[in-house]
């Protein structure tokens, strides 16, 4: 789910050549789940391979990051560990949200209502253990290092950032901004052309958030951001404080200096402090190793040819395309240093 952010805070259009060799850091679980979600069939129905197997996550992993990997864009891949205690109760709503648009889904069968049925069966997606496996190891195929987080990946991946060793964070989720992260761009991992109810399609550019310039629009500090985002709501309390919306949440911050009475004031239901303290202490790594290796031709052909039926000629030609990008990279340094 993420904090609602997005109408607070500013935001910058960038072309994908603005990120050229520059390293990302990609919310693994959250592009994942945009890839589980969207490529699917006009009805609804995820991509399989000969044996029932979901493959849209594979089809979006190989196909997606190979586009940045042919813009000379720079990738690791952060998986999330345990989830906080106080996650869970959110976890399980969202469980029940996907019961009830499998239930809305069948319906919507029954009426061959194909519309409605492609619309409840994006909010069915779910990433099993399975499927973290073999997006680990077509990821790692792909020669792009993983990390596994301890618990939350947007923290793992803030921290990261925080140390300049990516120069943003990708995700749709603007948690990584309450964890501290410089940087966080969005749309990066989704199709550059979305297609609208009336058939034409527009193009999907990545957007630049900056956490400097977020905190100097808002007039806010850190931590007055994280209080922020607890009023409007997390994934540690849902729907925050009961009639608050984004704007009148920014205000009472921006007027309150002392959250104890902030919180008292408007009556919240929930720990606020504890809430804060898992985004000041999130668990994560500080011993980590990032090493991009060469990329497996055959075991990609391997793992989405022979095990999962994806065309060899469609995975050759990609895998070609990233090959002819990294020559040009490469004549272009030497050109360079000549």
């Amino acid at each position: 789910m993420g904090v609602k952010l997005s109408e607070l805070v500013p935001k910058k259009q960038i072309e994908f050549s603005g990120l050229q060799n520059k390293t990302i850091a990609v919310d693994a679980s959250n592009s994942i789940y945009q890839f589980l979600s969207s490529i699917r069939q006009p009805d609804g129905t995820p991509l399989m391979d000969s044996k029932g197997r979901i493959t849209s996550h594979l089809q979006g992993i190989f196909s997606r990051t190979s586009n940045l990997l042919s813009q000379n864009i720079k990738l690791f891949f952060v998986f999330d560990g345990k989830p906080p205690l106080l996650k869970v109760k959110e976890l399980e709503e969202r469980e029940q949200r996907k019961r009830l648009a499998e239930k809305e889904f069948q319906k919507a069968k029954e009426e061959k209502d194909v519309e409605s049925m492609y619309k409840f069966s994006k909010r069915t997606s779910r990433l099993t253990p399975q499927m973290v496996n073999e997006s680990k190891e077509l990821i790692q195929a792909l020669g792009i290092p993983i990390i596994q987080a301890p618990s939350e990946a947007d923290s793992q991946a803030a921290f990261m950032c925080e140390r300049k060793d990516a120069y943003a964070v990708a995700s749709s989720d603007y948690d990584t901004l309450l964890y501290g992260s410089p940087r966080l761009v969005t749309n990066l991992t989704l199709s550059q052309r979305r297609k609208l109810p009336s058939g034409a399609t527009i193009a999907i550019k990545p957007e630049l958030i900056e956490l400097k310039m977020v905190l100097e629009a808002l007039k806010l500090n850190q931590d007055q951001l994280i209080v922020l985002g607890i009023l409007i709501g997390t994934d540690y309390n849902i729907g925050g404080v009961s009639r608050i919306g984004p704007k009148t949440a920014l205000k009472l911050v921006q007027q309150h200096k002392n959250f104890d009475k902030l919180f008292k004031e408007v009556k919240a239901e929930f720990n606020w402090k504890q809430i804060f303290a898992i985004f000041k202490n999130m668990p994560i790594i500080k011993s980590y190793k990032l090493k991009w290796q060469s990329i497996d031709e055959e075991k990609i052909k391997k793992i989405l040819v022979d095990e999962h039926n994806f065309s060899e000629e469609r995975v050759v030609k990609t895998l070609n395309t990233i090959k002819e990008a990294e020559k040009n990279r490469q004549q272009g340094l030497d050109r360079w240093f000549k």
